[in-house]
């Protein structure tokens, strides 16, 4: 019974090693950045706020937008078009 506990305990501590740090870690600050910006801009101008499911078929998607333009994330590229459209109200900080 002792043998099992050591191996289960042993096993436990491997495997709390073993993880990346990062996903422990919280996630970056324009992880929300896309909502964010967009939430902030339908405030102050209102000039968005259709959903996307008025648009035509296929969509190309959030995420594969950000990709192809170079971002990892839809934050990052909220965080960039917050930035780039010239609105003190559209920021991610």
């Amino acid at each position: 019974m002792n043998r099992i506990r050591i191996l289960v305990v042993a096993a436990l501590v491997v495997a709390a090693l073993a993880l990346p740090q990062a996903a422990l870690a919280a996630p970056p600050e324009s992880a929300n950045c896309w909502g964010k910006v967009t939430s902030q801009r339908a405030t102050a101008l209102h000039d968005i706020g259709t959903h996307s499911s008025g648009q035509a078929e296929p969509r190309l998607g959030l995420g594969n937008l950000a990709h192809l333009l170079g971002f990892e994330t839809p934050g990052e590229l909220g965080a960039f078009l917050g930035g780039l459209d010239g609105i003190a109200a559209t920021n991610c900080s």
